[in-house]
């Protein structure tokens, strides 16, 4: 038996993977570096701060964009568990869940859009980057959450509870 300890992975979420890394070791040698200079030597990086917030806020959108797939949301399943052996109850409260979640989509990207639009006019006040570099990954999160409950819904997928409910 000589089967993989993980199964493999889509080359879409081991690209997620790698960005995420990328995004968590430039952040960490930046303040690393940033600490050192400062108290080691009473000089900074002026960049560093503004580089650590840009790459933590994509790092957590790209992070939530591939959490939905694999089911890592928080879920709270106690009431739906209980609709387990009442199937059309179960695909009703499922299809509720989902339209939830697509409004919720909806919602953080039009906000997101709205911040877009705001920041294409200025930039960052050290490394110049446009400030619209800031909320765009939570509209492209918002899409691709959205994108995928939609499917979910097409599909008409069964609502995955990610574990055995025993309710007593």
């Amino acid at each position: 038996m000589n089967a993989p300890a993980h199964p493999p992975t889509h080359p879409l979420q081991r690209l997620v993977q790698i960005l995420m890394a990328a995004c968590l070791a430039v952040m960490a040698c930046s303040v690393f570096l940033n600490v050192v200079l400062r108290y080691g030597f009473g000089s900074g990086i002026a960049a560093s701060e503004e580089l650590s917030r840009l790459l933590f806020v994509w790092m957590v959108f790209i992070g939530a964009a591939a959490a939905y797939p694999a089911g890592e949301h928080m879920a709270f399943t106690s009431l739906v568990g209980l609709l387990r052996r009442r199937p059309l109850a179960f695909r009703l409260a499922t299809l509720a869940i989902r339209l939830l979640a697509l409004l919720a989509c909806v919602l953080l990207a039009r906000g997101a859009w709205q911040q877009v639009v705001v920041g294409m006019d200025s930039t960052s006040v050290v490394l110049g980057y446009p400030v619209a570099l800031l909320p765009l990954p939570a509209l492209l999160c918002a899409v691709a959450i959205g994108l995928m409950v939609v499917w979910e819904i097409v599909q008409a997928k069964p609502l995955d509870l990610g574990h055995s409910v025993d309710v007593e």
